[in-house]
């Protein structure tokens, strides 16, 4: 790669959003950002940017790259503190993902690990899709469901997320209070995606009659809230249904989640992925 000089200086204008902010980053004129990048874009052949009066906007092969210059800046940070013999500061930008039901819990856990690092900036992202780490997309990956089976990660077993069907009081209301015997006359909540992989919604899909599902989202957290609005009945992790929140079947095994901590193999040992990963094993043992 004889361009690590416009590799860099992307990876700025997209942290940044604009050529001044880049150029206060790389302590160089914004001349020469704007110069860095028109040449990167001329000898890769694609538009890295969409420029517009606010600033930079990255296109798709501009976000490609500015992973790709994520986990190399990271890994050369992990070699220069390995070589330096420096590698115990935590510091730095830490990427984390997870499902977005699972906020509640884990928001207080990374809200005491930033007060106690106060130099990390902590990123936080969820979505239906998978975000890879191989991509350099995150640092520490938290996941549910079967382990996953990528060879470059380092997976271990974080807890067991226990799960109950419950309901809201607005629904129990009008509807009155379920039971075992009469579920297939209630009204749920349940996923979109038949290939789902969560335990629950899977239960679901082959106890409870199709049209019984009358709401159905890909995403978690709108399957939560609508449980939240009196929707249907639904699947929660016990941890996170809250006093809002009414009981109706109790957790079982086959509804029950384990969740996995990943991380890269590359970054794994880097002092501010290891103290993530030890805060968050201490502070979610007990989330079942």
């Amino acid at each position: 790669m004889q361009d690590w000089d416009g590799l860099r200086t992307a990876f700025e204008v997209v942290r940044h959003g604009t050529v001044s902010g880049a150029a206060q980053a790389l302590g160089v004129h914004h001349a020469t950002v704007i110069r860095h990048i028109d040449a990167l874009e001329a000898r890769l052949g694609v538009k890295l940017f969409q420029r517009h009066a606010r600033g930079y906007t990255p296109t798709e092969a501009g976000e490609d790259l500015a992973r790709v210059a994520q986990a190399t800046d990271d890994q050369f940070a992990q070699l220069s503190a390995r070589l330096s013999g420096q590698g115990s500061a935590v510091q730095g930008e830490l990427v984390v993902t997870t499902l977005a039901s699972f906020t509640r819990r884990l928001m207080p856990v990374l809200a005491e690990f930033q007060a106690q690092h106060p130099s990390v900036t902590l990123v936080y992202r969820t979505g239906p899709r998978i975000f890879r780490l191989e991509y350099g997309e995150a640092h520490v990956a938290i996941r549910a469901g079967s382990p996953p089976k990528e060879l470059d990660n380092v997976v271990q077993e974080l807890a067991t997320l226990k799960t109950a069907l419950y309901a809201a009081p607005s629904y129990v209301e009008r509807r009155g209070m379920p039971t075992e015997a009469d579920l297939v006359t209630h009204d749920f909540v349940g996923a979109d995606d038949e290939q789902t992989r969560a335990p629950g919604l899977r239960w679901m899909s082959a106890n409870i009659p199709r049209d019984r599902v009358v709401f159905r989202a890909i995403d978690d957290l709108s399957l939560y809230e609508a449980l939240r609005a009196g929707v249907g009945l639904g699947f929660s992790p016990v941890a996170e249904a809250g006093p809002d929140l009414v009981q109706v079947l109790p957790p079982r095994d086959e509804w029950s989640a384990k969740l996995w901590l990943v991380t890269h193999v590359d970054l794994h040992r880097t002092a501010k992925v290891q103290a993530l990963t030890q805060h968050l094993k201490a502070s979610l043992k007990d989330c079942e």
